[in-house]
């Protein structure tokens, strides 16, 4: 790996992703891939973050969805390299669940200082 922290964060985040499985028959043995109980059983296939500069301003991309252009600051990892992300843009639907936007972005890792984790979820079409 690279001297980059964040590009190490983001790498692990892209594997955690890659690795995920459509199979929640989560078993509670030694083998179980997390600490602490799981109260439900649901499988997620993202980890949401976002991106903050080193003004601390978060980072907003566009897209545009049916001849309409909107902005976002949520973003799925899709590949790292020494000094980028790709990421995907993802729509915050307001009650929880958030959609693709088949739109994708790289980010310049050397104009971002923070990094911030979501939480998980399930997007479909990934």
């Amino acid at each position: 790996m690279n001297d980059n922290c964040l590009a190490n964060i983001l790498k692990v985040i892209c594997v955690l992703q890659n690795n995920a499985s459509d199979d929640c028959d989560i078993n509670n043995s030694c083998t179980r891939p997390f600490l602490g109980e799981f109260p439900i059983n649901q499988c997620f296939n993202t980890r949401l973050v976002t991106f903050y500069r080193c003004d601390n301003s978060l980072v907003t991309l566009p897209y545009t969805i049916d001849g309409t252009t909107n902005t976002t600051t949520i973003f799925r990892v899709q590949s790292v390299g020494k000094d980028s992300v790709t990421v995907l843009l993802i729509i915050d639907n307001g009650d929880g669940t958030y959609t693709s936007t088949n739109t994708y972005a790289t980010i310049n890792l050397g104009c971002i200082c923070a990094i911030r984790c979501i939480g998980d979820t399930t997007i479909s079409n990934v």
